[in-house]
């Protein structure tokens, strides 16, 4: 038997044993059909992504309808100026597993750093994508944009990375700036910027953008995301700096398991002090979880498993623009102010000193006098009110 004949034969049993999906496989219905998969798997799938998409549990049925009609969209996916983090971190996602979303939710046609092919035949058929999925095909970039000597800080295929940018996103649906690189410039963009790169935003105009910053980002956030579009078609809904809001809508600080700490004035002064080894708040020493975006504190990483604040590091706000130049990542911010009070964290620190009972006695007296306050306040503006009715009437009195 010739070569010939065995392969033939070997890509028949392969075909008979459902090891390639078919072309007319065209949602995810079908494939977990084609793989005989249960109803019963197949729904319990859609509940996952209905929760990690963010989304209310009566849209789940809205989910699983979107999963049996809509088409599975075509990805590709560039590296620019970076170190390929985020591709590291999305293959690490376990709600849903990046290898699920690759091989049965997207079609992922254009990964250099992902994909098997290489060379000028995959540099072809990036090409053919963009003629042949014009107008369809999700773009997805990570890393900045350098544009000193022409671009040539980073080039792709033996051309400037600015250059292949400009053409993948003409014809793009919308474009997905994963990592803070895409997002924001990234390390490189740091003073004084030798290379001079910029986001993806600054360079493509007039395309629908998502921003998913990080540095990587979160994975369930990276899969969530491009999972999103997959199901309803279109982009989700995004705040004031285009972040999805299911996964930048609230600070790691309001949804940090450290934070009551914070609000009973109990910090952490040294990394190797008792209040370290207790768990206390991390802000003295430079946490920035009061001002980052992020979901850390609601997904954690690695399945759940930690993130950096439960690991006794504070925050460094990788995913807010400009980081790597906002300050020293183990100096405290400024004029951070506790709620309910009057004071702010310098104050309750110092009281914190005489220990924990003394700091929450400290934090009550203080939240005690705020109410004082504004019931002083409260009344000398009845008070003036009063006052000012009561010449009102006087002035209608005397023009009788």
């Amino acid at each position: 038997m010739d070569s010939i004949s065995i392969c033939r034969d070997a890509i028949k049993l392969l075909q008979e044993r459902d090891f390639f999906v078919k072309e007319s496989l065209n949602s995810l219905w079908n494939l977990f059909q084609e793989r005989k998969l249960s109803r019963r798997t197949f729904m319990k799938s859609c509940v996952a992504l209905t929760a990690i998409l963010g989304l209310p549990p009566a849209l789940t049925n809205k989910v699983v309808a979107a999963a049996e009609t809509k088409e599975l969209p075509t990805v590709i996916w560039l590296h620019g100026h970076e170190c390929t983090g985020c591709d590291e971190s999305f293959i690490r996602s376990t709600s849903p597993f990046a290898s699920d979303v690759i091989l049965n939710m997207i079609a992922l046609e254009y990964d250099d750093t992902l994909a098997a092919a290489a060379g000028e035949p995959f540099e072809h058929h990036l090409h053919h994508l963009l003629e042949s999925k014009k107008g369809k095909y999700v773009l997805a970039v990570e890393g900045g944009v350098p544009l000193d000597e022409n671009g040539s800080y980073c080039q792709v295929g033996g051309r400037p990375f600015v250059d292949v940018l400009k053409e993948c996103a003409e014809g793009a649906a919308f474009i997905i700036e994963y990592g803070s690189c895409a997002a924001w410039g990234g390390i490189q963009a740091a003073k004084p910027n030798p290379t001079n790169t910029v986001s993806v935003s600054s360079i493509v105009k007039g395309k629908k953008i998502i921003k998913v910053p990080g540095c990587p980002p979160i994975p369930e956030v990276m899969t969530g995301v491009i999972m999103h579009y997959a199901l309803f078609g279109e982009i989700p809904p995004l705040d004031v700096e285009g972040r999805p809001k299911q996964f930048y809508g609230n600070r790691i600080h309001d949804t940090c398991y450290r934070r009551p700490f914070f609000d009973s004035g109990l910090f952490v002064e040294h990394f190797d002090d008792d209040a370290s080894k207790a768990g206390w708040c991390l802000y003295k020493v430079g946490c920035r979880g009061p001002e980052t975006y992020n979901s850390c504190g609601n997904l954690r990483w690695w399945n759940g498993l930690s993130y950096p604040i439960q690991s006794g590091h504070g925050c460094i706000g990788c995913s807010e623009k400009g980081f790597w130049d906002n300050d020293n990542f183990y100096q405290r911010l400024p004029h951070i102010h506790t709620p309910n009070t009057i004071t702010d964290v310098d104050t309750l620190g110092t009281v914190a000193g005489f220990g924990a009972f003394g700091a929450v006695v400290a934090h009550g007296g203080i939240t005690l006098a705020k109410h004082k306050y504004d019931s002083i306040q409260e009344e000398k503006k009845y008070l003036a009110e009063q006052e000012a009715k009561q010449k009102e009437v006087e002035q209608k009195g005397s023009d009788q």
